[in-house]
């Protein structure tokens, strides 16, 4: 099966949390052999308050502290602009040294790095991937009056007249939800470069043009759909899952299920320095790896609505690399490749 993944203006919002140190498990105390950390931590959600990068970076932060991993002020702040492009280019210049500060995202550090408009020069590798966490998955959704009652009917008329049906997502052309919108199409044979997709500043506005009948099918991440469901505004045609997922959307099939050979994992995980010394690599290797099964970020994981899914750093960074191909390939057949 083949798997999918897709001036700075500096608003900064800070929590500032210091766990308490005790007894001699290195966990306990918050350092490795060398002493580090010796001064405050800042984790950066490249995003403005509220967004997906932002919820995450305070969740682990939240977690950390609750856990005790580190006896250090960890800070929070936000640097949005171009979907995380803005800052990665300081990070990868400014912070390529620096082991105290660090980041979370998502697939659009590989599309914004392979996309041809507006692209960024820094990807993955101009750092230390860290840890994966999470993990959620792209959904194709329509409204509950819909006549689409399957995306078998949706490809048909797509096959039909391209253009003639309104997809839209909650990010720009080229962008993550345009990679889960074109999809099923691309997978079943179609030029994705003729469908007719329309760009909203976030998924709130993408879900209100569907409601709003200025859009047939919107493309979104699962986890932030369920509750339109239950309210019965929408239809989910489908999940861009392996397997179908738990709670409100059990009932929805996979794309596979509707026979296309594809998936689309929307990870989410952290990311430090590029020049990173072994001492501080592995101790965050070992706190993450710790989080990762704490009652700390299983709590944070349910309230978000999340689901966990840790790789360390050496399974992250091969991870990325396979989705850095695939994505390209796809960025490639979209004619929005550099």
């Amino acid at each position: 099966m083949k798997k999918w993944w897709m001036i700075p203006v500096v608003a900064v919002t800070a929590i500032a949390v210091t766990a308490c140190s005790g007894g001699s498990n290195p966990f306990a105390e918050g350092k490795d052999a060398s002493g580090y950390p010796e001064r405050p931590l800042t984790m950066v959600a490249p995003s403005g308050a509220g967004g997906g990068w932002d919820l995450t970076a305070r969740s682990i932060t939240k977690a950390l502290v609750a856990e005790k991993l580190v006896d250090q002020t960890i800070t929070v702040e936000n640097k949005p602009g171009g979907g995380g492009a803005v800052f990665m280019a300081e990070y990868a210049t400014k912070y390529k040294k620096d082991p105290y500060h660090f980041f979370v995202n998502s697939p659009p550090i590989l599309i914004n790095n392979l996309k041809k408009e507006g692209n960024s020069p820094y990807g993955y590798r101009d750092t230390t991937p860290l840890a994966q966490l999470t993990k959620d998955y792209g959904a194709l959704v329509v409204r509950k009056d819909s006549k689409y009652k399957d995306l078998s009917s949706l490809i048909r008329d797509l096959e039909k007249n391209p253009k003639g049906v309104t997809i839209a997502g909650g990010s720009a052309p080229g962008s993550m939800d345009h990679v889960v919108a074109v999809l099923p199409a691309y997978e079943s044979g179609l030029d994705p470069k003729k469908l007719k997709y329309v760009s909203y500043d976030g998924g709130g506005e993408a879900i209100a043009a569907l409601l709003g009948g200025n859009a047939d099918v919107i493309a979104t991440d699962a986890s932030s759909i369920g509750e339109y469901k239950k309210a019965r505004k929408v239809r989910v045609l489908g999940v861009t899952a392996p397997k179908r997922l738990s709670g409100e959307l059990k009932d929805v099939p996979t794309l596979k299920e509707e026979g296309i050979d594809a998936d689309f994992t929307i990870w989410r995980g952290v990311f430090g320095p590029k020049e990173m010394s072994p001492e501080a690599l592995q101790y965050w290797e070992e706190r993450l790896k710790k989080l990762s099964t704490s009652k700390a970020w299983q709590k944070e994981l349910k309230a978000n609505d999340w689901q966990g899914d840790y790789k360390n750093s050496k399974e992250f960074t091969a991870f990325l690399k396979e989705q850095e191909k695939q994505i390209s390939e796809i960025l490639d057949k979209m004619g929005m490749a550099k």
